[in-house]
């Protein structure tokens, strides 16, 4: 019954989806938003890393690691991924330097799309995230420009089957496709 409610929060939670425009070498995705939710799940509740693990599988996106976000700017070429907030809160810049900051906290959400930068600004009460990626895409850590070929196999990596947050109907589903 937990498990049933705690899909139906999050699948009812508010998605904010935005864009972002390439920002020197930092390439973000000329045709898949960003989404974010805050309060995807409630942080009053049992650990939030846990039960971020949990939809994240559920939902398809296995989840591999627990830590925070690197504090130097970065994107990933080779996946799509998913960042839950466990514990904590942090302003993230998203969108490679002189990106958009953007505020989280414990039990909201964002997906990144492949491309996009990100880079921690602040941090403070033991910020920690879980990430997660669709099967079968491994993740790699960009600090520099993609060639042609990188960008065109960027632009070609498969669209996850389901929103890590929401599932098979949530916002990716439908923003994504």
């Amino acid at each position: 019954m937990a498990e049933h409610t705690e899909t139906e929060q999050a699948a009812n939670a508010r998605c904010e989806p935005f864009m972002l425009a390439a920002n020197g070498w930092v390439p973000n995705n000329a045709r898949l938003p960003v989404l974010l939710w805050h309060g995807a799940i409630d942080p009053q509740d049992r650990d939030c890393g846990s039960r971020f693990e949990a939809l994240f599988a559920q939902n398809g996106w296995p989840p591999q690691w627990r830590d925070s976000v690197f504090d130097y700017h970065h994107f990933h070429s080779t996946a799509h991924e998913a960042l839950g907030v466990a514990s904590g809160e942090a302003e993230l810049i998203i969108g490679g330097p002189k990106g958009r900051v953007i505020a989280l906290r414990a039990g909201d959400a964002i997906v990144l799309p492949a491309g996009t930068g990100h880079c921690l600004l602040t941090s403070g009460r033991r910020f920690q995230v879980i990430g997660a990626y669709p099967p079968d895409q491994q993740w790699d850590i960009r600090r520099d420009a993609l060639t042609d070929d990188e960008r065109r196999a960027m632009e070609a990596l498969p669209f996850p089957d389901s929103d890590p947050v929401g599932g098979e109907s949530g916002p990716l589903t439908r923003l994504w496709r």
